[in-house]
């Protein structure tokens, strides 16, 4: 069987990563890709397909509230996804990771199901927004990003939900999200990831390194934004000296305090 060109699941570029690699499958759906580093986030897909139909009912189950999005950005090792876990929990919110977020995007067929979970007046309306969304900030809509933005926008339709990565943050409207981003230091990220994945510090370094190089070029790609940048946050958060409970209230409060529309 010939070699045939896949999706390479570890940060959805497609048929070129940002390196400009030709990512490629053999015959046993293995991708090979030349600058490949270990990814500590991937999930089983069997896994996340029960909890993307999880959530599904869940949103059937209830009416359309609308209410605040919580989106997170974060610095590798810095903390943001246990934060984001309880933050989740703390709030009563819903956590939507940006890895479920991608597959259900990447699938027209999982995106359109997650878009019928709203009514014909807020389908309407994703609509509209979607539509101004490209144009407002000159994007060109290719396949993905459409999809993707589908899939977050039906997200913020549902609302009470912590949405992790996947540039939520320049999609949903600003008037009814909260925009964090978490940040720490190198080298306590470094520590932070070795001791949670038990890995080495030069596994650590390059695990940070392609991490950070892999979610930069995702948001200059598809928002033409740096994801660095401060101006698109409410709340940056350094979390060199805060535990995950001192960091989660501290944007309990922050949150708490912000009036939604």
């Amino acid at each position: 069987m010939s070699m045939e060109k896949r999706l390479c699941v570890i940060c959805a570029w497609r048929e070129h990563c940002q390196k400009r690699f030709s990512v490629k499958a053999g015959v046993a759906l293995n991708v090979h890709c030349p600058d490949f580093t270990r990814d500590f986030t991937l999930k089983d897909l069997d896994a996340d397909s029960k909890l993307v139909n999880g959530q599904l009912e869940r949103w059937k189950e209830k009416k359309v509230e609308g209410g605040p999005i919580i989106t997170i950005s974060r610095e590798p090792g810095a903390g943001g996804s246990e934060i984001a876990r309880k933050l989740a929990k703390d709030l009563k919110m819903d956590l939507i990771g940006g890895q479920i977020i991608s597959r259900v995007a990447e699938s027209a067929k999982m995106s359109e199901k997650v878009v019928r979970t709203l009514d014909e007046k807020h389908v309407s309306t994703l609509d509209s927004w979607l539509t101004s969304f490209f144009t407002s900030r000159h994007l060109w809509p290719d396949v993905y990003l459409r999809h993707l933005s589908k899939v977050i926008l039906t997200i913020g339709k549902h609302g009470c939900a912590v949405v992790v990565g996947r540039g939520a943050q320049f999609i949903l409207p600003p008037e009814k999200t909260f925009r964090i981003r978490f940040i720490a230091p190198l080298e306590q990220r470094i520590a932070r990831i070795m001791q949670t994945h038990k890995c080495s510090r030069e596994e650590a370094e390059r695990y940070i390194a392609q991490t950070e190089n892999d979610r930069s070029a995702f948001v200059k790609k598809y928002f033409h934004e740096d994801i660095a940048d401060p101006a698109h946050y409410d709340l940056v958060l350094n979390t060199a000296t805060l535990s995950v409970e001192e960091a989660a209230a501290s944007v309990e409060g922050v949150f708490k305090a912000r009036h939604f529309d």
